[in-house]
This record gives C-alpha cells, structure tokens and sequence, in this order.
C-alpha cells in the first residue's frame, strides 16, 4: 500500500515549521536549481539537503524508500541520454557499434539527473514531515487559498493510496476469471494498459461522487469558514524560506566561481 503520512519525529526542529513555509522553501529552492544544467550546483545542493534530514527527523533509509521510484526513473534518463544524445561532444569515452558515449554527453547526463535529484528531495521532505490536513488549513488560513482548492486537494491526497490497493483487487479478479498474461511480454504490456485504463475510469467515478458530496456539505459555500486548527506562520517559518534561498544561492554562486555554471537559457 501507497503510504503518504508524514514519518518524522514528533521533536524535529524543522518538522514542526509552518506547511506552507515548508512548501514555499522547497519550490524557492527548486526554482533556483532549475537555472543551471552543470553537475556542481545541484550536487552541492543535494549534499545541503542530506546534511539537513537530521534537522527535519528523517531516517535516510526512508527517505530512500521513499524515492526509489524517483531512482528508476534517474537510472532511465542517464541511459537514454548517454545512448541516444543527438549532440556528442567531448573526448571519447568508450564506443560500441553506433553508440559512441563521449565526455559532453555524460555530464549532460549527470547533471539532468542530479538536478533531477535536487529539485525531488525537497518536495519528498516536505510530504514526509507534513500532515496532508495541516497543509491544508495552512493553505487556506496563511497562504489565502480558496477553501474548494485546498480541501479538494487534500481529498484527492488521501485518495492516493487506494490506487494501489484497487491495482492489486483488479488483478486478483482478472486472474480468478482466468484472465493472465503468463510470461508473454506484449500480453503482459497489454494486461498492464487495459488494467491501467480501469483503475482510471473507477478513480474518475470516485472522484465525481466525492466532489457532490463536499459540494452538499458546504465545501463550496462563499460564507467566511470558521478553523477548528489554528496555523501559525511566525519568524522561525520566515527564517526557513530565507534559507532555503541562501543555500540554493549558495550553490549556485560556487558553480559560477568554478566556472561550471551553465544557464539553461543563453
């Protein structure tokens, strides 16, 4: 099963921070990686989120788990791009029939997927030190969000881990119709997108009946909504942000000191 609680410690200094200041820190931060294509700046950037987890109360093994499929999808990337690159400039690293993977290509490479790295592991601490409801109300409340956004969204969250446990009933009922693709891989692929197009017809379905439903309990009223949990936003949430900025900053100004520095528009 898709698990998405929050798996911080209840004392963490930074855990216990404002969501929305939380949110606002890791998009600032991705923003500002996102400038450059080197290897350096979101390297230097990643080794300030690792060095970080402590103050936010997450184990690294989690974390791990976590973004293994962000790993996957790291690992595919870097192969495509180092055997299928149009531009192949550099020294010639190794050559095997009409795969010819040069030095440009690889750092390319590495720094997609680095900055690929740096720009996740923000958004995976924020949704694995914050309770989808306090995000939420710190939405509506601090960030003045409507009401019908903030409380969809989170509707919508919570939804998430059925998916998985819908994926696995599906199959279960396919298979005791005696429906099975066996070891047959283009069986197996179509299996897999007839599967898929169920479980979103049914999400699709849910998702109807669900918004009726906050829609007749008032979730779509213009009346001022009274909040049952106050969230605070005070200057210890202001000074988070404003580091957030310092470090990506300071990643970025390292990466233009070495001369690695490579602006991804000019």
């Amino acid at each position: 099963m898709i698990n998405l609680e929050p798996v911080t410690r209840p004392d963490a200094p930074l855990a216990r921070r404002n969501p929305v200041a939380k949110l606002a820190a890791a998009l600032l931060c991705s923003f500002i990686l996102i400038a450059t294509l080197d290897p350096v700046t979101p390297a230097i950037a990643i080794a300030f989120e690792l060095a970080l987890l402590p103050l936010f109360g997450v184990r690294l093994r989690v974390l791990a788990r976590r973004a293994m499929p962000l790993l996957f999808s790291a690992v595919g990337v870097l192969v495509t791009l180092v055997l299928f690159a149009a531009e192949r400039s550099g020294r010639i690293l190794a050559e095997a029939g009409p795969f010819l993977i040069t030095s440009g290509v690889l750092i390319t490479a590495l720094g997609l997927v680095l900055r690929m790295f740096a720009v996740a592991l923000p958004g995976l601490i924020v949704v694995a030190t914050t309770d989808p409801t306090d995000l939420a109300d710190a939405l509506v409340q601090n960030a003045k969000l409507p009401a019908r956004f903030a409380y969809g969204a989170l509707a919508a969250f919570r939804l998430v881990p059925l998916l998985a446990q819908e994926w696995q009933m599906i199959s279960m009922a396919r298979r005791a119709r005696g429906v099975d693709a066996g070891r047959n891989p283009l069986a197996r692929l179509r299996l897999f997108g007839s599967t898929a197009f169920t479980l979103l017809v049914g999400a699709i379905r849910r998702g109807t009946r669900l918004a009726v439903a906050m829609d007749a309990r008032g979730f779509d009223a213009m009346t001022p909504r009274s909040m049952a949990r106050r969230q605070h936003f005070g200057r210890a949430d202001g000074l988070l942000i404003a580091g957030a900025a310092v470090l990506a900053g300071t990643a970025l100004t390292v990466s233009i000191a070495v001369g690695a520095f490579r602006p991804l528009i000019g």
